[in-house]
């Protein structure tokens, strides 16, 4: 069963759509990274999902269980913009408080537990009002996990964190994805964190979610190759094949030859030129994971697409 799942959530305010027919899906133990420009419906669509906001159309379920307009369930936790904090309190406090509101049988034992994932120590027995921008997201944090949340919205979690709260929260979040079974959802700007963390990504642009790719397909995207540009594509390709058994080879859309693995540029060249192929490129193509999603969020790359929005979402009214 899927611990989260949204279909064709929309959120429409003076006739445009902030958030445009979104549907996606979250298993047990997935870290969903939410990568996106300013603007471009993130914090929205996790408004939705934890109920701060009554969508215009779709839904949410939390594990199969289908959640009404601005209605929440005790099994999300979330930390979106700033996080709900007293300042007269301490920041144990304000955790123990929370713990109250939910119920939980030992407030003071569950928001312990919470101020010590994050890390707070004994500024926790400090007033919130004192609190750095970084303090008071680790605290914001440790709200979002008071009743060991089965399901996490996380928006922008590392802003104002110094190095090491940055590497503490990362490390929790894997640990609760993988002990525990907890379903992420991150949206940062941060990439190299998401990339240390999460397992697929979704890409939203304008509102739209307009791609969505595993970790292992966004690593091979962002590998370096051999790019080969040549005006006999077949037959550079059978040269290569024949002399390089143990790299890969990719014919790309410009029918320039895509090389990975253990091949040396040189190399490559020298076995053209033997066999009379005439190259008119050779060269080292490079790209990181900030350029990737750059592409990516100016347009559609190479990956799957999602499916544009169904009928039924097109004609919701607009209750935003």
């Amino acid at each position: 069963m899927d611990a989260l799942r949204c279909t064709d959530l929309t959120w429409a305010f003076r006739g445009k759509r902030a958030v445009d027919a979104v549907s996606l899906a979250l298993q047990p133990g997935d870290i969903y990274g939410l990568v996106g420009r300013n603007g471009a419906g993130k914090s929205t669509l996790l408004k939705m999902i934890a109920g701060y906001l009554a969508p215009t159309a779709g839904t949410v379920e939390v594990f199969g269980e289908a959640l009404g307009p601005c209605q929440t369930s005790p099994r999300i936790g979330c930390l979106i913009e700033r996080p709900a904090i007293n300042p007269a309190l301490t920041g144990v406090q304000n955790v123990t408080v929370r713990a109250i509101a939910q119920g939980l049988p030992d407030p003071k034992e569950a928001a312990a537990e919470a101020v010590a994932a994050v890390g707070l120590g004994e500024a926790s027995r400090d007033r919130a009002k004192g609190y750095s921008l970084g303090m008071k997201q680790r605290l914001g944090l440790a709200l979002a996990l008071v009743g060991r949340p089965d399901v996490l919205l996380l928006d922008e979690p590392f802003n104002g964190l110094d190095p090491e709260g940055v590497r503490l929260v990362r490390s929790l979040l894997v640990r609760l994805a993988e002990q525990r079974g907890t379903a992420i959802v991150v949206s940062s700007h941060v990439l190299d964190q998401l990339e240390r963390m999460v397992t697929r990504y979704g890409v939203i642009r304008a509102g739209r979610l307009v791609a969505e790719m595993t970790a292992e397909e966004v690593e091979e995207a962002c590998t370096d190759y051999l790019c080969v540009e040549t005006a006999d594509g077949p037959r550079a390709l059978a040269v290569l094949e024949r002399a390089f058994a143990e790299a890969s080879f990719t014919v790309m859309p410009d029918e320039a030859i895509r090389v990975t693995g253990p091949v040396d540029g040189d190399a490559v060249g020298q076995a053209l030129l033997a066999a009379a192929v005439p190259v008119r490129g050779l060269y080292t193509h490079t790209r990181d994971i900030e350029d990737y999603f750059v592409e990516l969020m100016g347009g559609l790359g190479a990956v799957r697409q999602v499916p544009a929005p169904t009928e039924a979402a097109e004609g919701g009214e607009n209750r935003g």
